[in-house]
C-alpha cells in the first residue's frame, strides 16, 4: 500500500485500488527485480510526498526521470544532492536567471522548490536505466492524469507550467477557470531556444498567485 504522509493519501485512495494500478504495481514488482530502474522503490511517489495538495501553488510537469545511474529521485528535472544539473536544468536555472535575476545554486536539487508550494511531477513515474520513455505504456499516465484532474479540482487558483509537448498534451485536463495555464517549448537544448528561453514563466507565476492573494513562490534556491 503506497503511503504518502499527506492529504494525497486521502484523495488518492481510491486510485490505488485501481485494477490498472494493480497491474502497475505488478509489472514494477517485476522491473524492478530483473532491470535497473530509476527512481529508486521509494522515491517513485516523491513529488505526491513533499507537495500536499493543499499546499500546491504551481505544478511543473515533466515526461519521465533521468535514467542515468544517481540522477532520479522522483521529482521531475530535479537531481539527487551534489549531482551537477543535466542540460535541460542547465537551462531552466538560465531563464530564471533572466526572468528574475536569481543565480544558479550549485548542484540541481529541487526540493526547496517542492517544499515551497511547487509540484514536480513526471508523467511517467519510473523508467530503465539508459532507455528514456521505456515505461510510458504500463499505465502511469493514467495515474498522473488523474493526479493532474484532481488538481483541476482545486478551489485555489494554480499555475500550471508545460514545458514542451508532452506536457502540453495535458493542457485539456485543466479546465477550471481558476487556474492560470503557462505554455511554451521544452527547455531542453534542443529546444529552448524555440520559445523557453524569455518565456518569463517564473515572474509570470508569481504575478498572478499575487493578483489572487496568494503568497508568491520564493524560486531562489540558494535562500534556506
Amino acid at each position: 500500500m503506497v503511503h504518502l504522509g499527506n492529504d494525497w493519501d486521502d484523495i488518492l485512495a481510491g486510485e490505488f485500488e485501481q485494477e490498472y494500478y494493480k497491474r502497475i504495481r505488478y509489472w514494477l514488482k517485476k522491473e524492478y527485480a530483473e532491470q535497473t530502474i530509476y527512481p529508486p522503490m521509494n522515491d517513485i511517489f516523491n513529488a505526491l510526498k513533499y507537495t500536499a495538495y493543499a499546499d500546491v501553488k504551481a505544478v511543473i510537469l515533466g515526461q519521465d526521470p533521468y535514467h542515468g545511474p544517481g540522477q532520479a529521485h522522483g521529482l521531475c528535472f530535479s537531481v539527487q544532492p551534489g549531482v551537477q544539473p543535466p542540460p535541460s536544468l542547465q537551462n531552466i536555472f538560465r531563464e530564471l536567471h533572466d526572468d528574475l535575476g536569481i543565480q544558479p545554486p550549485r548542484d540541481g536539487t529541487l526540493t526547496k522548490w517542492a517544499a515551497r508550494g511547487v509540484l514536480l511531477l513526471n508523467t511517467t513515474l519510473t523508467v530503465r536505466r539508459g532507455q528514456a520513455n521505456s515505461h510510458r505504456n504500463i499505465g502511469w499516465t493514467t495515474f498522473t492524469d488523474h493526479v493532474i484532474q484532481k488538481l483541476n479540482a482545486h478551489e485555489r487558483p494554480i499555475v500550471f507550467l508545460l514545458w514542451g509537448g508532452n506536457a502540453r498534451s495535458k493542457k485539456s485536463l485543466i479546465t477550471a477557470p481558476q487556474h492560470l495555464v503557462l505554455e511554451c517549448a521544452h527547455p531542453s537544448p534542443l529546444s529552448a531556444f524555440n520559445g523557453f528561453f524569455g518565456c518569463k514563466h517564473f515572474s509570470r507565476c508569481n504575478a498572478f498567485l499575487e493578483s489572487n492573494g496568494i503568497e508568491p513562490i520564493d524560486w531562489d534556491l540558494n535562500h534556506e
